[in-house]
C-alpha cells in the first residue's frame, strides 16, 4: 500500500514537471509543442531568444486567430515549457501590408469590416502580457486612413516597418518571414 501511494505520488509529480504545468504557461489557451524523446537541439534557457516575426499576410480565414499569432504564441510557450525565463523572451511582431487591420481597436474593426469582432485582439492582448512587442508600420496605416488613436494600445506605431525590422536586428532579432 505504502509502495503504491509513493509509486503514485512519484508518477504525479513527474507527469506534473513533464507538461511544465499546462496552467502556468504565459499564454492561455495555447499548447507548447510537444516532447519529443531524444530531440537534440533545444531552447537554451542561459541565452537571450531574440525573434522578430513578420506578418505582413491577410488572414487565410478571417474568422479565425490568424496563423502567425498562433504560432508566436506557441513558441513563447515552449521557451517557457523548456525552462527559458521571461526575462531571455524578447519576441517582436510586426505587422504590415495585408495584415495591418488586426492592429485596430475592436470598434473600428467592426466598423471596416462589416460588424465582425476583430478576432486577432484577444491573442494580441494575451501575448502582450506575455511580454510580445507588437509594431505596426506607419506607411501601411496611413495607406489604410487608420487613425492612430483607433490602433489598439498593445501595439506601437512605427514610421515603416522596413526601418523596424531591420532596427531589431541590428540589436541582434533573428527574423522568421513566411
Amino acid at each position: 500500500m505504502q509502495r503504491t501511494v509513493m509509486v503514485l505520488t512519484l508518477s504525479a509529480a513527474l507527469m506534473g514537471t513533464g507538461l511544465a504545468g499546462a496552467q502556468t504557461l504565459p499564454v492561455p489557451g495555447v499548447e507548447a509543442a510537444r516532447d519529443v524523446p531524444g530531440a537534440h537541439e533545444m531552447p537554451n534557457p542561459n541565452i537571450e531568444h531574440k525573434v522578430v516575426f513578420d506578418l505582413a499576410t491577410a488572414n487565410p480565414k478571417d474568422a479565425v486567430v490568424h496563423p502567425m499569432l498562433q504560432a508566436v504564441a506557441r513558441y513563447v510557450n515552449t521557451l517557457a515549457k523548456t525552462g527559458v525565463p521571461a526575462a531571455n523572451r524578447k519576441v517582436a511582431l510586426v505587422f504590415h501590408q495585408g495584415s495591418t487591420d488586426y492592429i485596430l481597436r475592436n470598434d473600428a474593426y467592426k466598423a471596416r469590416h462589416e460588424g465582425q469582432d476583430n478576432p486577432n485582439l484577444p491573442m494580441i492582448q494575451a501575448l502582450k502580457q506575455a511580454g510580445v512587442d507588437f509594431r505596426v508600420c506607419g506607411q501601411a496605416a496611413m495607406a489604410r486612413k487608420i487613425d492612430p488613436k483607433d490602433i489598439t494600445p498593445e501595439v506601437q506605431l512605427d514610421l515603416w516597418a522596413l526601418t523596424t525590422i531591420i532596427a531589431l536586428q541590428q540589436q541582434g532579432y533573428v527574423l522568421v518571414a513566411p
